[in-house]
């Protein structure tokens, strides 16, 4: 089974820049597609974007779109979270989370219940 681990979470302005990293190890060579989601405090867990792994597809929540880049390294198993002019409602838990399963057409899959491997989450906190 596939371990994510996340980092780079913390706390900025309103306006400034995080980059969380999701590192997995195990047998990795099988992810189809990663995602981050995101859950703030008393609300459902909500999807950010995804990347396809083997071509670096991606597709974005219409709420980050434009700000928020997702981006991979296969060599390190790595998955990537840049975010820039970061607002207070981007204040939330990230989580990575993998896909072994492939889609029709190469679709990118936006469901929670498509992931299977999930990390721990990393805190981003954006302050006025």
């Amino acid at each position: 089974q596939v371990q994510l681990l996340e980092s780079g979470g913390g706390l900025v302005q309103a306006g400034g820049s995080l980059r969380l990293s999701c590192a997995a190890s195990g047998p990795t060579s099988g992810i189809y597609a990663m995602a981050w989601f995101r859950q703030a405090p008393g609300k459902e867990r909500e999807f950010v974007g995804a990347i396809r792994w083997f071509d670096g597809g991606t597709y974005y929540a219409d709420s980050v779109k434009g700000r928020f880049t997702i981006s991979r390294d296969n060599a390190k198993s790595t998955l990537y979270l840049q975010m820039n002019s970061l607002k207070i409602e981007d204040t939330a838990l990230y989580s990575c989370a993998s896909s072994n399963f492939g889609r029709p057409n190469f679709a990118i899959p936006t469901s929670d219940s498509a992931y299977s491997n999930w990390g721990q989450g990393t805190q981003g906190t954006v302050s006025s």
